[in-house]
């Protein structure tokens, strides 16, 4: 009799574990990847949609967050989200513009009247267009929702209130000819320059300001160099997108890709929520740290980049008017 009990056991014993060996095996992980640090909207958000993801296929998938660039910068982190490596990851649309060349027309400046015009852009059928387009290109990305990037403004060590006191003044952009020339029209002097040199520039004098994001402007510190006017000129507003490995993708069944375009469209929203917290926290620390908001009508900076969107956007004319056209 005890033989038998033995016998049982081990049987019992035997069946556990190959149980849950199969269960291991089932497990699949989802490695995502982001240059932003933890906590940072869009690495939450990834994670918010990992932990759905995770319960509605009970454990069958498991989001695994890489944030801060431990996987490589952006460049590296989209070459192997290409070849498989990475399954998830938050893209720029620079590495996408040369494939889809579209997605540059959100690169114009002022080519959104509001960050609330733009949402509803990226919300409505140009945004799931450029979805498509993107999942659709040889990017071998599957293109699953957008990131808000905020809106850029311009901090220098003077007041800055129209286009005419930005002359004279080296303002650093970021490394296109599209955005220098953006703020030569605006009056200034555009300087390409990585965005890691901007705090010894701003601090030695090579640059007399830069333009970026209330979170940004902070967490680099850029506000401590003496560059405390912020100026709401609002002149680009570049939204992202999150995008899936096509690798990983099409190894998904279609009731697993339904289910993580569902969480994609609410990440894409919960993303949004936590960036409008954190431009509020910041810019409340940036004010009580002496840095001057200065609200300005900012048309005449829309009129003087006129013939930056005739050089950069002729070939976008139409989609431009359906932007424009969206209220």
């Amino acid at each position: 009799m005890n033989t038998r009990r033995s016998f049982v056991a081990r049987c019992t014993l035997v069946a556990a574990i190959a149980g849950a060996s199969l269960a291991a095996q089932a497990q699949t992980i989802l490695k995502a990847a982001d240059v932003h640090p933890p906590g940072y909207p869009t690495v939450v958000a990834i994670e918010n949609l990992g932990k759905k993801l995770e319960a509605a296929t009970n454990g069958r998938y498991k989001v695994q967050m890489f944030p801060g660039g431990v996987l490589g910068s952006e460049k590296e982190m989209v070459e192997q989200t290409q070849v498989g490596a990475i399954q998830i990851t938050r893209v720029s649309l620079g590495v996408i513009g040369p494939v889809v060349p579209d997605v540059n027309v959100f690169n114009m400046p002022f080519v959104f009247r509001s960050e609330a015009h733009m949402r509803k852009v990226i919300d409505g059928d140009i945004g799931a267009e450029m979805l498509d387009k993107i999942t659709n290109s040889p990017a071998r990305l599957v293109a699953l929702g957008w990131m808000d990037a905020g809106t850029r403004s311009i901090y220098t060590k003077k007041p800055v209130r129209k286009p005419e006191d930005l002359k004279g003044l080296k303002v650093r952009m970021m490394g296109n000819p599209l955005f220098v020339d953006t703020m030569n029209a605006m009056g200034g002097n555009g300087i390409s320059m990585g965005y890691g040199e901007v705090f010894n520039a701003l601090q030695t004098g090579v640059v007399d300001g830069a333009e970026n994001n209330p979170p940004s402007l902070f967490t680099s510190n850029h506000y401590t160099t003496g560059a405390k006017y912020y100026t709401q000129t609002h002149h680009l507003m570049i939204p992202e997108i999150f995008a899936m490995s096509k690798i990983a993708w099409d190894k998904m069944s279609k009731d697993d890709q339904a289910l993580v375009k569902k969480f994609s469209r609410e990440a894409q929203l919960e993303q949004r929520a936590l960036w409008d917290k954190s431009v509020a926290d910041y810019t409340a620390k940036l004010k009580a740290a002496g840095v001057e908001f200065i609200e300005i009508d900012n048309k005449a900076f829309y009129d003087a980049t006129a013939p930056v969107r005739a050089k950069y956007g002729a070939q976008y004319a139409d989609l431009i008017k359906r932007i424009d056209a969206v209220k």
